[in-house]
């Protein structure tokens, strides 16, 4: 059985074929208005240039859509890069401000330590005409200083909070002052008259014999505000000028 194929001559050459085929790339009602022109009415020479113009506006188009990506990509990445620095920050302050809540109080050096503290629940209050009240750590075996003498003392000043606000033992070095004549609060120069060398008390200062215009707070230390009671512990260590007796 014989097949018989049959060959259409459209009479166009492959240039005149491929110029129809582009001319649907023109607009409805487009003219040619050369001498020249093909059966579909697009002039030769009108019809190379149109398509690499429709080649180089598709060429710019996706140039421009990658553009545009790159700059939604740029954006997408600025945006989550601050977004994650804002996280990393956010997390590292609070990490801070976590384990700065979680530290313990800062070991500030005392004169009465834990036990201490313990023993002292047990110890009697005295109570003097002024107001002053005290309670003995330990009773010093050396003499008291006479009024105007100079004397040698560590304190450790608190709030009734026990907040420190002022300590001999932070800044390492023993208060040297002379003792009755107005050089400290009316309520330290009251509670050391009394002590003898070597003993350590506790003074619980109440507001008429403290700070009468009160002490600004500082970095890491309390306000004490005017007439408020405060407490000191003090030691009393030596008295320039008076020798302990020897037994």
């Amino acid at each position: 059985m014989t097949s018989n194929i049959t060959t259409f001559n459209l009479g166009y050459d492959m240039p005149t074929m491929a110029a129809s085929l582009s001319s649907l790339l023109l607009p409805l009602g487009s003219t040619c208005k050369s001498l020249s022109c093909n059966p579909q009415g697009i002039a030769a020479d009108r019809l190379r240039c149109l398509v690499p113009q429709y080649r180089r506006s598709m060429v710019k188009a996706k140039a421009s859509d990658t553009t545009e990506c790159a700059a939604m990509v740029n954006t997408n990445s600025r945006r989550d890069f601050l977004g994650l620095a804002l996280g990393i920050s956010s997390l590292f302050v609070g990490s801070l401000e976590a384990k700065g809540a979680g530290l313990p109080p800062e070991d500030k050096p005392k004169l009465c330590d834990e036990a201490c503290e313990k023993e002292l629940e047990n110890v009697p209050m005295v109570t003097t005409e002024s107001g002053l009240q005290y309670k003995d750590i330990k009773v010093g075996q050396g003499p008291s200083p006479p009024v105007g003498f100079q004397v040698a003392a560590n304190y450790v000043a608190m709030v009734p909070s026990g907040q420190v606000f002022d300590s001999s033992l932070e800044k390492g070095q023993i208060y040297i002052f002379r003792v009755g004549s107005g050089q400290v609060i009316k309520g330290l120069d009251e509670g050391l008259l009394s002590m003898k060398v070597g003993g350590k008390r506790r003074l619980y200062i109440p507001g008429p014999l403290a700070f009468p215009k009160g002490l600004t707070s500082a970095p890491g230390r309390p306000r004490v505000a005017p007439n408020s009671p405060v407490i000191f512990d003090v030691s009393l260590e030596y008295i320039p000028g008076l020798e302990v007796d020897e037994e």
